[in-house]
């Protein structure tokens, strides 16, 4: 939010802390030598050289550097409970944006339930001879839910530009009303095209949710609250497969459409109440920093807290600016300038770890139910699995929180993709037996701690990451890039888990555990390499010590000092 922080190592040490109170004491005693405060209303009044918009001019700005620092300071010294105490209406705006993902979870998960649900399959599907039953072919399967990311990855690219000139609040809110429209189509389709494009459709409005809502969470919470608030987004996707598979579960044994239409139309539940509610939402503060809107930046400050936290907004929007005045060019933000310098190094992190999220157990996770029918469970047996595989994701993302405040990015987000690589191998084992029905149920097991351990460390910790990583000047351009790439992995992946599980084609079942494990194993690798903790670490100091080209297993012992702007 606006003040971040946290110095790493030193924060132990009890003469570091009565160092950092001389420091402040001596800057506060120096603001007699420092310009006189100004209010955001008389900044905004001077020409843009003094306070304009600060991606817009090359000169320096004039910004309260002890009040920039006595705001960072204050966030470095602040606990959980207290943040949590102090900022609850960001807590909860948080809470709100982090929300609009169940949409994006509800249709990926949907069309999953879908493809195991056999009405939808006697409709829109053909008979199996060696199996006895109707099936979706495995080329309308992987059609089916890629349609969904390829929308989604056209929608990443429209999210930055579009983000960037009206925010995340309005971006956030057309995207939700076009939603609205798209289901018309999908409720009304009476064909696999029209189900294709229908999800096509739907998924341009998902690519904007998804790139705006990890922006906008790191931005308007204190800096002991970024974990959890960037890990509800894999909460509410969590929380949205809980929601198909209680529907589906009593919908699927219909013999007649409602139990495919019913699901469909209960998407409706969710746009409006959410657009509502983003329309009294604050706009990120930063944003309005960023566009030089100082007096209502300090407004968004103000009821993103309590009174007695925000007994001072121009010091916070004075830290906005500091962290600001790091990245400062004479131009405004461009898709080119991920590629360029530091930011290059910040995007492909950003892109890496999104990526990944369909490497290391994503797939098995959003077919489970699928996966549990070719592993030898009944149909109901297998959406009764589902939902359970959903409990328990669901549970696994909040205790995420705790390990990840506490333990930090980097260690959930490395040793949860290891533990994971090791189950995926013993998946692969456990199918390699022989049938039978133990091996049967040890598939279906494995199956299930795979995508329930997935969502106790990759997933959740990547959400963190990717919200830290980029630079502030740059967020929502580079977040949408790096979903874009998680799309651009996603959909071949989809086309070759549908064939690795078919039985009409490779019927790998639980031996695809070998490929997966292969996948999550490089993608651990890389992380150990490239992925640095960022834990406790302001805006401003993550900005330098990408800027320093410090090593990623480095930045946990690397000291940043409170006066250091470069």
């Amino acid at each position: 939010m606006w003040g971040y922080g946290g110095q790493g190592p030193e924060q132990a040490s009890p003469n570091r802390d009565k160092g950092r109170i001389t420091i402040h004491k001596q800057i506060v005693n120096m603001s007699s030598d420092l310009p006189e405060k100004q209010t955001a209303s008389e900044i905004e009044a001077q020409p843009a050289s003094t306070g304009g918009p600060v991606y817009d001019v090359g000169e320096k700005v004039d910004y309260d550097r002890a009040g920039a620092i006595d705001a960072e300071q204050v966030e470095h010294n602040m606990t959980v409970l207290q943040a949590v105490k102090a900022y609850p209406a960001a807590s909860w705006w948080a809470f709100v944006m982090s929300s609009t993902i169940i949409m994006e979870s509800y249709c990926v998960f949907l069309m999953g339930q879908f493809i195991a649900t056999a009405r939808f399959a006697k409709d829109f599907g053909v008979f199996s001879a060696s199996s006895n039953e109707w099936i979706i072919e495995a080329s309308w399967q992987s059609a089916f839910q890629c349609s969904g990311p390829i929308g989604a990855f056209i929608g990443v690219f429209i999210a930055g530009p579009i983000t960037s000139w009206i925010g995340y609040r309005w971006a956030t809110i057309g995207a939700l009303m076009a939603l609205n429209a798209f289901i018309f189509i999908f409720y009304f389709g009476n064909s696999q095209g029209m189900f294709f494009a229908s999800q096509i459709l739907e998924g341009i409005p998902w690519g904007i949710f998804i790139a705006n809502a990890p922006a906008y969470c790191a931005e308007i919470v204190p800096m002991r609250l970024r974990a959890p608030a960037t890990q509800m987004l894999q909460m509410f996707w969590a929380i949205g497969s809980i929601i198909v598979g209680g529907i589906t579960y009593h919908y699927q044994s219909r013999d007649d459409p409602s139990a495919y239409r019913v699901p469909i139309a209960l998407q409706w539940m969710f746009p409006t109440p959410l657009a509502i509610l983003l329309f009294l939402a604050p706009e990120s503060p930063w944003w309005l920093v960023r566009k030089g809107r100082l007096a209502e930046a300090e407004k968004a400050v103000k009821r993103l807290g309590r009174a007695s936290a925000n007994d001072n907004p121009a010091d916070a929007v004075a830290m906005m600016r500091r962290t600001i005045e790091l990245e400062k060019t004479e131009t405004k933000p461009t898709l080119v300038e991920l590629w360029k310098g530091t930011d290059l190094y910040r995007t492909l992190i950003v892109c890496g770890v999104y990526a990944s999220q369909n490497l290391t157990g994503n797939l098995i996770a959003n077919q489970a139910v699928y996966f549990f029918k070719q592993a030898g469970m009944g149909e109901n047996t297998a959406f009764a699995l589902g939902l359970i595989t959903s409990a328990l994701q669901w549970i696994m993302v909040m205790l995420s929180w705790v390990l990840t405040t506490y333990l930090g990015r980097r260690t959930i987000y490395v040793y949860g993709q290891l533990i994971n690589c090791a189950f995926l191998i013993a998946l692969g084992i456990a199918a390699s037996v022989g049938a039978s029905k133990a091996a049967s149920n040890a598939q279906a097991s494995l199956g299930l701690i795979v995508s329930v351990l997935f969502c106790l460390g990759p997933a959740p910790a990547s959400w963190v990451i990717i919200g830290e990583t980029p630079s502030v000047r740059l967020r929502p351009l580079t977040t949408g890039i790096g979903r874009g790439a998680y799309y651009l992995v996603n959909i071949p992946c989809i086309f070759l888990s549908s064939y690795m599980l078919n039985s009409d084609k490779w019927n790998l079942g639980g031996k695809s555990g070998y490929i997966w494990a292969g996948t999550a194993f490089f993608c651990t690798a890389m992380s150990w390499m490239f992925i640095p903790e960022m834990k406790h670490r302001s805006f401003r100091e993550i900005d330098i010590l990408f800027n320093r080209h410090v090593p990623a297993r480095k930045w946990k012992q690397t000291v940043v000092d409170i006066r250091d702007d470069e």
